[in-house]
């Protein structure tokens, strides 16, 4: 169920009214103004008029603050939502909006060190709204079904679930012989190019504000790259390697092709039909400033198994398809556990204000990132693997995850 928040600004003073009866909003004709009916529950504080501003909030403003509603710049932007939405407003319509720069830092992700280039909650704003509702929508039917990341109803889990499908039509047709192609983008954000995804929005948008907008946000991580942090850079990336999609899917024939973000795959029952593709891949990825990772492309027996997204994919003789997580991952969450269960005793030292303090680690911090590894193995068939690391967080912590209730108390610590 959508979230709605109705705002009332009467002078200087922000009203949150309490909503009676729901709240409606229609239009009689696209294009002329809409009709926003509300009922609201009248106290001695709440005073408007005809003629103060109105701000309907339908989830756009709390999917813009996920995952930083903790911060007090995001704090102090909702406190006085209305005010800075209407200037954010202001200066898109009189082409005064600027930039204002970027908070970078590093973060540890999956074994690789990322460079973060975050933007201000003001700029999430203006960039989720011209994502959601004119790239996206204007783009999407452009792209091939199987492009897996960073759109609606889309994902990790879909791009996996999309090489399985992949895999049991290869197997009703071939059995077990035939190859898979694993390829991989060198250093795809940092090496972008933004003239093909400027050249692709021109013939697209049609309005020349909304272009002008969108390059304007691309051009401030540099001139060559997509900064890691801004949805925009997502999107980005998102559409730049499309001419290669339907390349392979049309001029090529592979029906067994999917991809995610900068890694994808090419199933075939030939081999050397697969060297061919990669050649010309490479011809397609030259066009558009993308280089591929030499090490990381290669060709690989389907009876033999194979690595995608983290995953250990293998094809049966009887044609099931076994998804199996990396031992890697089984050894990096046990010592993750054992410096955790350290932490939760002695603290942890951490620098604030320019000075070392220790801290304790708390609980509630332990059990979501356990939680969050739990889902990451669901995606395969590593049942019992996940059954002994319970049992080994039980001998560490002294309680099952499986035991809801203790589990709910540790969250909340």
């Amino acid at each position: 169920m959508s979230k709605v928040d109705l705002i009332i600004q009467s002078g200087s003073t922000i009203l949150y009214p309490i909503v009676e009866e729901g709240i409606s909003l229609s239009w009689d004709r696209k294009g002329s103004p809409g009709k926003l009916k509300f009922s609201v529950v009248k106290d001695s504080v709440l005073s408007f008029q005809e003629g103060d501003a109105v701000k309907l909030s339908v989830d756009g403003t709390d999917i813009c603050c996920r995952g930083v509603s903790w911060k007090s710049s995001t704090q102090t932007y909702r406190f006085n939502l209305v005010t800075n939405t209407a200037a954010t407003r202001r200066a898109l319509l009189d082409g005064t909006y600027k930039s204002r720069g970027f908070i970078e830092f590093d973060l540890y992700d999956r074994g690789k060190m990322r460079h973060i280039r975050s933007i201000h909650i003001s700029e999430r704003v203006v960039q989720r709204t011209l994502c959601d509702k004119v790239i996206n929508p204007t783009l999407k039917p452009s792209f091939i079904y199987d492009n897996g990341a960073s759109t609606e109803n889309k994902g990790i889990d879909f791009a996996l679930n999309r090489l399985s499908c992949h895999l049991q039509r290869h197997y009703r047709k071939y059995g077990r012989e035939g190859y898979v192609l694993l390829f991989d983008f060198s250093n795809y954000f940092a090496n972008a190019q933004h003239w093909p995804v400027s050249r692709e929005l021109a013939k697209r948008v049609h309005d020349v504000r909304i272009r002008a907008l969108a390059n304007e946000c691309l051009d401030n991580f540099g001139p060559i790259g997509y900064g890691l942090g801004s949805q925009i850079s997502q999107t980005a990336a998102l559409m730049l390697p499309n001419k290669l999609d339907h390349f392979i899917k049309e001029k090529l024939g592979i029906k067994g092709y999917a991809r995610y973000m900068d890694d994808g795959y090419l199933i075939h029952p030939s081999k050397e039909y697969l060297k061919e593709c990669l050649t010309r891949m490479k011809e397609v990825c030259d066009s558009l400033g993308i280089i591929l990772n030499t090490k990381k492309t290669k060709i690989k027996k389907l009876s033999e198994g194979f690595k995608f997204l983290q995953v250990r994919f293998k094809l049966t003789e009887t044609g099931k398809v076994l998804r199996k997580m990396s031992f890697e991952s089984i050894k990096k969450i046990r010592r993750k556990l054992k410096k955790f269960k350290l932490w939760n005793i002695e603290g942890r030292v951490v620098k604030i204000a320019g000075k070392f303090v220790r801290r304790v680690f708390p609980l509630s911090d332990i059990c979501s990132a356990y939680e969050s590894w739990r889902g990451h193995m669901k995606r395969g068939n590593s049942f019992h693997a996940v059954e002994r690391m319970d049992l080994y967080f039980k001998k560490l912590f002294g309680f099952h995850p499986n035991n809801k209730i203790e589990w709910r108390k540790a969250l909340c610590t």
